[in-house]
């Protein structure tokens, strides 16, 4: 015990502060009743000022994650105008024939600096009669953006070894980090045919500019609780990676040093142990120079009437060494306001500024009393050093 409070008291006096403050902006709103926007994700693409480009895509709300193309809005001023939403065929459905439709989904847009490259990576979720296809197959879909045209490359779908494990494999909802050689380290999630747990790894990729490439991936992690881990995010932080990992109940991180190859995940915790009560959805990583954040949702019995407590959307400081979030610095970074917000991504958009992009989803129904209404939103970190 003391040798911990030691470490801890060590850390906090060797840390730097870091102030920011939160700017929240609304990119669209408004509800039809029988769809909704979700999964808005941005990319940044560097200038003076960076265009920012946000894909997302309409949701079928009498079913079950049933998604339609992606769509484009596009900021060249800083977020002080938008265009779009515009229809992207080449992000569309696609006829498999025998009944199946398919199409990207879980999309996140990032600059890959080695081949100026807006580079979106995601996976294919597949339909019969506008429902998933049971013990489908499932792999991972990426798209390029031509910013002169303002337009996506038709997806493809990224070639895996052909092993059991991963029949059904797809870097959904993932949060990669970029190497300085170009090599790409994306996060991703995987189980054999039949399988109900799944896995979580991460593969280091190679980009040309056209094609994405697997050339291998690291060691697996999971867990015999639910259905396994899912989703897992990645960043690089002050010489080592960090890894944050969903779970049904309970969200999960572990830390790497080489960004392939990780100690076993542990449940996330507040600095005084308890848990953070993040479950069944996404957390995400912001980093700056001097901290490491974790974006995140989590209990909290004023939010009990939000599906899995998915809203408010939350930030707080990390403690690199412990893996731990420091409970005083947790801010609301998004309001909650009867809808979930749990799928959402970030963007460095300049040295000054990160953006948090999220979606009210307007499920399950009814949840418009509380007062969303379907809103996009921009929540701006403004650095303040």
């Amino acid at each position: 015990m003391a040798a911990f409070a030691a470490s801890r008291s060590a850390w906090a006096q060797e840390r730097k502060p870091v102030d920011y403050r939160i700017q929240l902006d609304t990119v669209r709103e408004g509800f039809d009743g029988t769809t909704c926007w979700v999964h808005p994700r941005a990319g940044t693409i560097p200038g003076s000022p960076p265009m920012v480009v946000l894909a997302m895509q309409k949701l079928l709300l009498s079913g079950s994650d049933i998604f339609y193309a992606l769509n484009e809005m596009r900021t060249d001023d800083m977020g002080t105008t938008w265009t779009g939403p515009i229809e992207h065929e080449s992000l569309g459905r696609r006829d498999e024939g025998d009944g199946i439709v398919a199409v990207p989904c879980d999309f996140t847009p990032k600059w890959h600096a080695a081949t100026k490259t807006l580079l979106g990576t995601g996976h294919v979720a597949r339909y019969r009669g506008n429902h998933l296809e049971k013990n489908r197959p499932r792999w991972t879909a990426y798209s390029s953006y031509d910013p002169d045209a303002r337009t996506w490359e038709p997806w493809k779908r990224l070639n895996m070894p052909d092993k059991p494990e991963f029949y059904n494999a797809g870097a959904g909802s993932t949060q990669r980090v970029d190497l300085s050689n170009g090599d790409i380290l994306l996060p991703f999630y995987f189980k054999a045919k039949g399988e109900s747990l799944s896995s979580a790894a991460v593969m280091r990729c190679r980009f040309d500019g056209e094609t994405l490439r697997y050339v291998e991936h690291g060691n697996k992690m999971t867990v015999a609780e639910e259905r396994g881990m899912g989703e897992p995010s990645l960043a690089s932080f002050q010489g080592r990676y960090y890894l944050t990992i969903r779970n049904d109940l309970r969200g999960y991180v572990t830390s790497g040093e080489d960004g392939l190859h990780f100690d076993p995940p542990k449940p996330w915790t507040f600095d005084d142990g308890e848990e953070l009560g993040s479950y069944n959805t996404q957390q995400h990583w912001i980093t700056h120079p001097e901290a490491l954040f974790l974006v995140y949702t989590r209990r909290d019995p004023a939010h009990d009437h939000v599906f899995r407590h998915r809203a408010p959307l939350r930030i707080a400081r990390v403690d690199p060494q412990r893996l731990c979030v420091i409970r005083a610095s947790e801010r609301e970074l998004v309001p909650e306001r009867g809808a979930r917000l749990g799928n959402f991504a970030i963007t460095k958009v300049s040295e000054a500024e990160t953006w948090v992009t999220v979606a009210e989803w307007m499920q399950p129904v009814r949840c418009e009393r509380y007062g969303s209404n379907n809103a996009v939103y921009v929540a701006r970190i403004i650095w303040m050093d």
